[in-house]
């Protein structure tokens, strides 16, 4: 049964959540404040984070980079406020695997948080090893590691499975609805922007952010491909 952690200081929002989810058949913890949550989360890890940014004490920027520092792997789905886009870029940036907009509607949350798990199962054992290398980077499915020039890189869960996802793409080109389709498991009206995000984070970890990227490439108002 996935545990899943709250954390969010509005107690009537947290509790609906909370009912919601265990209706669906998770286990639930709920953390009231940031201190609290971000203890929580380091003494138990749970298998997805709902994660509200406005928080008493530590605000969820701080406990999520917290975390991602820490090298906590586990999906995080961020509570953002209406129209403020950018707490969901810096969200994203900061580590977190998808965000919903309050107010938002229960069914939706539920839809993402399935699909975050599912992403964040362990690859089937059976499946066959595959190593994949493209200029100084090398990635390694039966590891999920990730390393550029000898040295490995810290890539969020969604980083990676992004960066799987243009690999196997062999050079042609995914359009940004394929891509969260397959990586997000859903499509999104922002979906845009939620990719775009992850793609520049894995540009600045692989490539050194460069404005002209050799490997991570835009295909204009398509979407991306990899050149090995």
């Amino acid at each position: 049964m996935p545990r899943i952690l709250i954390v969010e200081d509005n107690t009537d929002l947290a509790y609906g959540l909370r009912n919601n989810l265990e209706i669906e058949g998770y286990q639930v913890n709920v953390a009231e404040d940031g201190p609290q949550g971000l203890d929580e989360a380091q003494r138990r890890p749970p298998d997805l984070m709902i994660l509200d940014l406005m928080l008493p004490g530590t605000d969820g920027f701080r406990v999520l980079k917290t975390l991602r520092d820490a090298g906590a792997r586990f999906p995080v789905l961020i509570l953002t406020a209406r129209g403020e886009e950018s707490d969901k870029v810096r969200g994203l940036k900061l580590g977190a695997d998808d965000y919903v907009t309050k107010p938002f509607g229960v069914l939706e949350l539920l839809a993402r948080v399935e699909a975050l798990l599912r992403r964040a199962q362990p690859a089937d054992p059976a499946e066959l090893r595959e190593v994949f290398g493209f200029g100084e980077v090398v990635v390694d499915t039966a590891t999920r590691s990730v390393t550029r020039a000898g040295c490995e890189v810290a890539l969020t869960p969604k980083e990676y499975d992004l960066l799987v996802a243009l690999i196997r793409r062999k050079g042609a080109v995914a359009s940004r609805v394929e891509l969260m389709k397959q990586v997000w498991g859903y499509s999104a009206a922002v979906l845009s922007r939620t990719v775009d995000t992850h793609v520049a984070e894995l540009r600045r970890k692989l490539e050194n952010g460069s404005s002209e990227p050799k490997h991570i490439l835009t295909v204009r108002t398509i979407g991306y491909r990899l050149q090995t």
